[in-house]
């Protein structure tokens, strides 16, 4: 049984072994093994964007661990009908804790965008 190809149209490039390495090396950058997805993707929209998503991971466990504290301190009330100031105080922090860095996060998404 045959498979009809997504794309049954070919392109040859002619490269000096240099030009080759260089685009292995900017393969290699962007984190594509496949070349022909990447020149595909250079073809057709001049750019492979590569994000490192390890501020994003950071963030998400800075939020968990402000929405368990939120939550802790909520149990805390409901059931006896008060919380202490530390607790509040400490709840501020760990929120600031995560929006200075969210901030950061967002303007370099913004600068990336302006690009």
């Amino acid at each position: 049984m045959t498979r009809k190809r997504v794309r049954s149209e070919a392109i040859c490039l002619w490269l000096r072994p240099d030009e080759l390495a260089l685009i292995r090396e900017r393969m290699a950058e962007a984190g594509i093994r496949n070349m022909s997805a990447y020149l595909r993707k250079m073809a057709l929209n001049g750019y492979v964007l590569n994000v490192d998503l390890a501020p994003v991971r950071e963030l998400v466990s800075l939020q968990r661990r402000c929405a368990n504290n939120l939550n802790q301190v909520a149990i805390q009330a409901n059931t006896y009908g008060g919380i202490y100031p530390q607790e509040l105080a400490r709840l501020q922090k760990d929120y600031e804790a995560l929006w200075g860095p969210l901030s950061d996060l967002l303007k370099k998404l913004a600068a990336v965008v302006e690009l």
